[in-house]
C-alpha cells in the first residue's frame, strides 16, 4: 500500500470525529490503462470535500455528485456498492480515462469506525495489516499481512493491505542530507537522522525530520530496521560510517548504502570483511550510491539517490548502474 493512503484514513478518522458522514472509495480491479492501481483510495465527506484520488479527477466529480444525490435514506443504509467507470468509449472518454481503461472500485460509507483508529495504529507500530471487507454485510475485519501480500478480490469480499510509511535514516546530518531529506519528504518518506557530532544537529525538527541520539551503530539498532526501512550513511567518515553499516547489513533494511567513490567502496568491502560481514551481508551494500545520471552538485547527488532507493522499493531492477568488474571484486 502507498502510505500516502494512510493519509487518506487519518482523513476518515477526522471527519468522523467531527461528526461527517464519510464514503470510502478503493480501486479493486483495473483493465487496459488505469489512471490508479488497486489499492488506490478516496475518502469523501458528506460537503463534496475528498483527500486521495482514484483518477485524474473527473471521476472524483461524478463521486461527490452521486453522493450529494442520495436520499437520507439511502445515505444511512451503510451498504457497499460495486461502482464501474470506463466500460464504453464515450464513458472512458467522458471521465478522461486513457483508452481502453477501466476501473471498479468499492463504494461503502463507513459507519462503524473503530477499524480505522485500530489500523493506524498498528501501521504507526511498523505493523503490515490486511483489511477484509464484506460485500455482503459492510463488516469490517483487520488481520496481519505480510510485504509479499497484495490486493485480492473474489467477488464478495475485498482483502486491501495496509502498510507502515516507508523510513529513510539518514547517518550524518551534513549539506548533502539536507536535499535528500527534503526530496525524501516530498516522497512521503519518514526521514530520520543521526549524526553524533552537535555542531551538526540544529534545525532538523524544524525541517520535519527526527534527529535520533547516540552513536550511529546504536542509533541504528534502536529504530529496528524492517523491510520498509533505508539506511544511507552519508558522513565520509568511515568511524561513523562503517560501524553503522556493520549493524544495518544484518538488519531487515530493503536498502543499505553509503556515500563514496568505486576506489573509497572497494575498500570500504574489504573493511566490512575484516570485521566479519559474510559475503552475502556485504553484497547487500549499494556504493556508489544512486543511479548513474552524471550527478555532481548534491541536489544532483540526492536526485539520484532517491531514484535508486524508490526503484528497489517499487521492485524496479536499476539497470542504469555501471557494475563493479569482476576483476575489482575478486
Amino acid at each position: 500500500m502507498d502510505s500516502v493512503d494512510l493519509n487518506v484514513l487519518n482523513s476518515v478518522r477526522q471527519w468522523r470525529l467531527a461528526g461527517h458522514r464519510v464514503w470510502l472509495y478503493t480501486v479493486i480491479q483495473t483493465w487496459g490503462s488505469a489512471p490508479r492501481p488497486p489499492g488506490a483510495m478516496l475518502a469523501l465527506r458528506d460537503d463534496g470535500v475528498v483527500s486521495g484520488s482514484v483518477s485524474g479527477g473527473c471521476i472524483e466529480d461524478d463521486l461527490i455528485t452521486r453522493v450529494q444525490s442520495l436520499s437520507a435514506q439511502q445515505a444511512s443504509a451503510g451498504q457497499v456498492q460495486l461502482v464501474t467507470y470506463g466500460v464504453t468509449k464515450d464513458e472512458a472518454a467522458r471521465f478522461g480515462l486513457p483508452c481502453g481503461g477501466t476501473l471498479r472500485l468499492t463504494e461503502e460509507q463507513v459507519v462503524e469506525d473503530a477499524w480505522v483508529d485500530e489500523l493506524l495504529k498498528r501501521c504507526n507500530n511498523h505493523e503490515i495489516v490486511s483489511r477484509e471487507l464484506s460485500l455482503a454485510s459492510g463488516a469490517v475485519t483487520l488481520g496481519s499481512a505480510t510485504r509479499d501480500d497484495s490486493l485480492s478480490f473474489d467477488g464478495q469480499t475485498l482483502r486491501a493491505i495496509y502498510g507502515p510509511r516507508w523510513r529513510l535514516f539518514l547517518i550524518g546530518a551534513g549539506q548533502l542530507s539536507r536535499y535528500v531529506a527534503s526530496m525524501a519528504r516530498m516522497l512521503d518518506f519518514e526521514v530520520l537522522i543521526c549524526d553524533p557530532r552537535e555542531e551538526f544537529a540544529f534545525g532538523w525538527e524544524e525541517e520535519g525530520a527526527r534527529f535520533v541520539p547516540g552513536m550511529p551503530d546504536d542509533a541504528v539498532e534502536s529504530i529496528v530496521p524492517d523491510a520498509r526501512t533505508a539506511i544511507v550513511a552519508l558522513t565520509h567518515d568511515p568511524r561513523l560510517d562503517d560501524m553503522a553499516l556493520l549493524t544495518a547489513l544484518k538488519s531487515d533494511a530493503f536498502y543499505i548504502g553509503a556515500l563514496g567513490s568505486r576506489v573509497n567502496t572497494l575498500k570500504r568491502r574489504e573493511n566490512l570483511s575484516l570485521l566479519g560481514l559474510s559475503d552475502e551481508e556485504i553484497a547487500r551494500l549499494h556504493g556508489p550510491i544512486g543511479l548513474h545520471i552524471g550527478s555532481h552538485t548534491p541536489p544532483e547527488i540526492a536526485l539520484s539517490l532517491m531514484a535508486e532507493i524508490v526503484s528497489i522499493k517499487n521492485g524496479v531492477l536499476a539497470v542504469q548502474k555501471k557494475p563493479f568488474p569482476q576483476a575489482a571484486l575478486a
